[in-house]
C-alpha cells in the first residue's frame, strides 16, 4: 500500500517532482549520507522523547513504518477512551496518512502536538507571520506539515474537533539540570523514535522545561484555507490531490525546474553510484523537461558556477558555461583583488578552457602577506549547539565550544602543533576554561592570527556575552583578550575590531586565489586538496614522515605520513584519518556506549563530543573518542598551515 505521508507532502512542497524519486530507492539521495543532518535527526528524536514526558502514560503506537492500517487501527482503539495521551497516532483516509508526535484528547476535543527541535524565542516579534503579512520563510515548511497533519485527521474523524501546536526548544528558558541532553540516548542501531534509552521516568527528576508550547490553530487554518500559499502556482487543495496521485502512481510531475532549486537537488548520483546501478533524479528532470542527452551532463553548466543565481537562464535556455558572458555576472573590479564576478567569470573561462592552472592576484596577495607578523598562529575550533543543554543554566542551542587546535608557523620555517584544547568531562560547562586556555596559548607573543571562514569569530563573540552574564573572576581579562582577537558580529550593540583581530584565511582565498581543482567550492575540505594536487612543494614535504620535515605533532607519532599519491591524485588526508578504536577487538568494540567508527568530519565531531557526555562511559573508551577528536582537529589547523605554504610557494614568498 503506497500512501502519502507528511514527510512526502513536504518533500512535494520544495519540488513535486521529487516525489517520483524518493518513490523508488534506486534513486540517490545525497541527503542519507550528510552527517550533520544525521546528527540534527538525532537532536530531534531526543527532543521528541523528552517532550512525552510531559504527557505521561500516553498510548504509544508501536507499528513498523509500512503497517498502516494497523497503526490506524491502534489509534481508533486508543480514541474510544474520553481522555487519552497517544503517541505517534496514526491516522489514514483516501491514502493519506500522518502519524502526530503527541494526541491529547479530552473529549471530542483534540489537540495535536507537533514537536520540532527547532528552536523560537516568544520575547522577539514576529514569529510565524511578517510584517507584510506572509509566512516567515523559516517556519513555512513546519506550518505545512502542520497543516497537512490537522486537514487528515480531520478527514479521518469529521467529528472531533482538533487544534493544532508546536513544542518547540525555547531560548527563553534554561536548563535545571546538568546532563539533559543525554537522559535521552539515541542508539546507532534500532529504531530511534522507539529504541531510545531514557534515564529517567518522570518531568520531576528534571525540574523545569526547557520546551513550550505554542498554538499555531489560527495559521494552520490559514493555510488549509489558502490565506498562505507555499508558493503562488499551486493551492493546499490542489497539493493534496496532486501529490498524492504524483506519489502513489509514481507520476512524473513535470514541475518546471528552477535554477537555485536544481542547483541544491540531492537526487543525484555520483559516477560511482551509477556504476552501483543508482539514478540521478537531477538528470531525469533536464533529460525530461531540457532534452539533455548523456554527454550534456559531462559539459560545465551553469549551475557549477560559485554562488551564481543565474537569473532567467533557464528561461533563456542557456545553461552550459559555454553561453554565458561577461554581462552575466555583475563584474566590479577590485584593485589587486578577484571580486566575486571576476570569480564566477575566472570559473567559467577556465572551465571551457580546461584550464586547470591556478589564478592569482600575485600583488595583492603579497601585500596581504607582508602585513603578516610572525610567528603565524592557525586555530580551529570545535562547538556544538543542541536543543537540549549539556548543563545546567544554559539554553537552548547555546554555543558550546569544547575543543580547538593550535599551530605556529615560525619565520625560519619550522612548524610546531604548539597546543590544543578539549573538554571531555561530562556535565562541564566547557567555554571559559576553553577560553582560558586559548588565551594562555595566544598571549605570549604578536603574531598574526588565522582562522578559516567566520565560525571562530562568531563563537569567541558568543563567548563573550556569556562572560557578560556570568560571575567569573577574571571575565574583564577574558572579556578584553578576547576582543582583542576578534571582530563583533553585525548585530552587537557596541560594536569593535581588536588590535590583533584573527585573519580568515576563507576571504584571503576568496580575494586572491582561485584554483579549478575546488570546482568553485571555497571550504577548506576543498581548497586543501586542491592546494595539495596542485603544489609541487608541498607534496614533496608532506609525502614524508613527520618526523623527517620541520614539524612536531602532539597527537600523530614520527613515521605519520600526511600524503600518499595514488593515479597521480593526492589522497584527501582527512581520508586517511585512523578510524576510532583501532586495533580493539570485534567483541571490545560491542561493549563500547559510543558505537563510533571514526571521526572524519564535523557531523562526526558533534556526535562524538555529546557522546563524551555519558556519564557511564569507560575511561579507555573515552580515552579513544577523546584521541579520535583531538587528531581531527588537529588536522584542521594543519591544513591551514599547508594552504599558507601553498601560498608562500606560488608567490615566492
Amino acid at each position: 500500500m503506497k500512501v502519502l505521508s507528511k514527510s512526502r507532502f513536504k518533500l512535494g512542497l520544495e519540488c513535486p517532482n521529487k516525489l517520483l524519486f524518493t518513490s523508488n530507492s534506486q534513486y540517490a539521495n545525497r541527503k542519507n549520507e550528510d552527517s550533520f543532518l544525521q546528527a540534527l535527526a538525532k537532536g530531534g528524536f531526543q527532543v521528541e522523547e523528552f517532550a512525552r514526558l510531559h504527557y505521561p502514560n500516553g498510548v504509544f503506537i508501536n507499528t513498523e513504518p509500512y503497517e498502516y492500517e494497523k497503526a490506524f487501527q491502534l489509534t481508533k482503539d486508543a480514541l474510544l477512551q474520553d481522555n487519552v495521551v497517544i503517541y505517534e497516532a496514526a491516522f489514514l483516509v483516501d491514502n493519506y496518512f500522518i502519524r502526530t508526535d503527541i494526541l491529547e484528547k479530552k473529549g471530542n476535543h483534540i489537540r495535536l502536538i507537533e514537536v520540532k527541535a527547532k528552536s523560537f524565542n516568544p520575547n522577539k516579534e514576529p514569529l510565524f507571520v511578517g510584517s507584510k503579512g506572509g509566512l516567515v520563510g523559516g517556519w513555512k515548511p513546519y506550518l505545512f506539515d502542520l497543516a497537512f497533519q490537522k486537514h487528515v485527521a480531520k478527514l479521518t474523524f469529521p467529528e472531533f474537533q482538533f487544534e493544532a501546536f508546536f513544542m518547540m526548544a525555547d531560548k527563553s528558558k534554561t536548563a535545571s539540570v546538568d546532563g539533559l541532553n543525554q537522559i535521552f540516548r539515541v542508539p546507532l542501531n534500532g529504531n530511534p523514535r522507539t529504541d531510545i534509552i531514557k534515564q529517567v521516568s518522570s518531568m520531576n527528576e528534571i525540574g523545569e522545561s526547557v520546551l513550550s508550547e505554542v498554538n499555531v490553530d489560527e495559521i494552520v487554518n490559514g493555510i488549509i484555507n489558502d490565506k498562505y500559499k507555499y508558493n503562488e502556482n499551486i493551492k493546499f487543495s490542489e497539493a493534496l490531490i496532486s501529490f498524492k496521485d504524483a506519489y502513489i502512481n509514481s507520476k512524473y510531475f513535470n514541475w518546471e525546474t528552477k535554477f537555485s532549486t536544481c542547483k541544491r537537488c540531492e537526487f543525484r548520483a555520483s559516477e560511482e553510484e551509477k556504476k552501483e546501478g543508482k539514478l540521478s533524479g537531477f538528470e531525469f528532470c533536464f533529460k525530461k523537461q531540457h532534452n539533455w542527452s548523456d554527454e550534456d551532463f559531462k559539459l560545465p553548466n551553469a549551475m557549477e558556477v560559485w554562488n551564481f543565481q543565474g537569473k532567467n537562464l533557464i528561461e533563456s535556455n542557456r545553461l552550459f558555461m559555454n553561453q554565458l558572458t561577461e554581462d552575466d555576472f555583475n563584474i566590479v573590479p577590485i584593485v589587486d583583488k578577484i571580486s566575486p564576478g571576476e570569480r564566477q567569470w575566472i570559473q567559467v573561462t577556465k572551465s571551457l578552457e580546461k584550464d586547470d592552472s591556478i589564478y592569482i592576484e600575485k600583488e595583492g596577495l603579497l601585500n596581504e602577506m607582508s602585513s603578516w607578523n610572525y610567528p603565524l598562529h592557525f586555530i580551529d575550533f570545535e562547538t556544538s549547539t543542541v536543543a537540549l543543554p549539556f548543563t545546567a543554566g544554559r539554553r537552548p542551542y547555546e554555543q558550546v565550544a569544547f575543543q580547538f587546535s593550535h599551530h605556529i608557523y615560525y619565520e625560519n620555517g619550522n612548524i610546531e602543533h604548539k597546543s590544543e584544547f578539549i573538554s571531555n568531562t561530562p556535565g562541564e560547562f566547557p567555554n571559559f576554561y576553553f577560553a582560558r586556555a586559548l588565551k594562555k596559548s595566544l598571549e605570549n607573543d604578536n603574531g598574526t592570527i588565522f582562522r578559516f571562514a567566520t565560525h571562530e569569530n562568531s563563537i569567541l563573540n558568543a563567548i563573550i556575552i556569556q562572560l557578560l552574564n556570568s560571575q567569573e573572576s577574571d571575565r574583564e581579562e577574558l572579556i578584553l583578550f578576547l576582543k582583542s582577537i576578534t571582530s563583533s558580529t553585525k548585530d552587537s550593540a557596541n560594536p569593535w575590531q581588536g588590535e590583533r583581530n584573527m585573519v580568515d584565511l576563507n576571504r584571503v582565498v576568496k580575494e586572491y586565489y582561485y584554483n579549478p581543482n575546488t570546482k568553485g567550492s571555497n571550504s577548506i575540505k576543498a581548497v586543501l586538496p586542491a592546494s595539495l594536487n596542485s603544489s609541487i612543494y608541498l607534496k614533496n614535504k608532506y609525502s614524508r614522515p613527520i618526523g623527517e620535515i620541520n614539524l612536531t605533532s602532539i597527537n600523530f607519532e614520527d613515521n605519520h605520513i600526511w600524503i600518499r599519491i595514488v593515479d597521480d591524485q593526492v589522497v584527501n588526508p582527512y581520508k586517511m584519518l585512523p578510524p576510532v578504536f583501532d586495533g580493539w577487538t570485534a567483541l571490545e568494540k560491542e561493549d563500547n556506549l559510543s558505537e563510533m567508527e571514526g571521526i572524519s568530519d564535523g557531523g562526526a565531531a558533534l556526535t562524538a563530543y555529546a557522546k563524551l557526555q555519558y556519564q557511564d562511559m569507560s575511561e579507555r573508551e573515552r580515552t579513544e573518542i577523546t584521541k579520535g577528536l583531538l587528531k581531527y582537529c588537529e588536522l584542521d589547523t594543519l591544513a591551514m598551515v599547508m594552504i599558507y605554504e601553498h601560498f608562500k610557494e606560488i608567490c615566492e614568498f
